[in-house]
């Protein structure tokens, strides 16, 4: 199994915290895994995507040039990316601030409305991780559980208590596809 996944969108969607905890949580599933972050000098509102690959052999380079999934958070990375998905591949977006819908016929096009979820589960810094719910459901790499780990480990104990509501992100996102 070897899964090579593109998270893009605006800095401050949780592209970056999506593939951080994508990544723990192939650790934790034992599966040789890659994070590798990319972003401008803007820390909010700057584009940002991160390429994570898991896999239960050896990762001979974490640069690619095509994806078996891409991840679209808004309309400047669906566009820079649609073309970056391996035929027969997958592309989720949300299409909240999408305009120009994709065009592919040769990949699974999957929308996800996971900033409308978001408003429902009255959290909007829920929204990475209904993204990462779908993301499961459609290609499950990893399991839930490790994920649930993967979390634990990269959000600061302060923020433990929010756990449950990550869980329930997770299921929301999951129900939508």
């Amino acid at each position: 199994m070897k899964e090579e996944i593109l998270i893009a969108g605006f800095g401050g969607q949780g592209v970056l915290s999506m593939g951080k905890i994508l990544a723990y949580a192939g650790l934790m599933d034992n599966l040789e895994v890659t994070w590798m972050p990319s972003y401008g000098p803007e820390q909010r509102g700057g584009t940002a995507n991160v390429t994570v690959i898991l896999s239960d052999a050896s990762i001979s380079s974490p640069v690619l040039d095509t994806y078996d999934t891409v991840v679209a958070l808004n309309q400047q990375s669906l566009d820079k990316f649609e073309g970056k998905v391996k035929p027969g591949g997958t592309l989720i977006y949300d299409p909240s601030g999408i305009h120009h819908l994709p065009t592919r016929t040769d990949v699974t096009v999957v929308p996800v409305d996971a900033m409308q979820a978001s408003i429902e589960l009255k959290n909007s810094k829920t929204y990475n991780m209904i993204l990462l719910g779908a993301l499961l459901k459609l290609r499950p790499v990893v399991p839930v559980d490790a994920v649930l780990r993967g979390l634990k480990k990269t959000l600061p104990e302060r923020h433990h208590h929010l756990l449950p509501l990550n869980e329930q992100a997770l299921l929301k996102g999951m129900s939508l596809v």
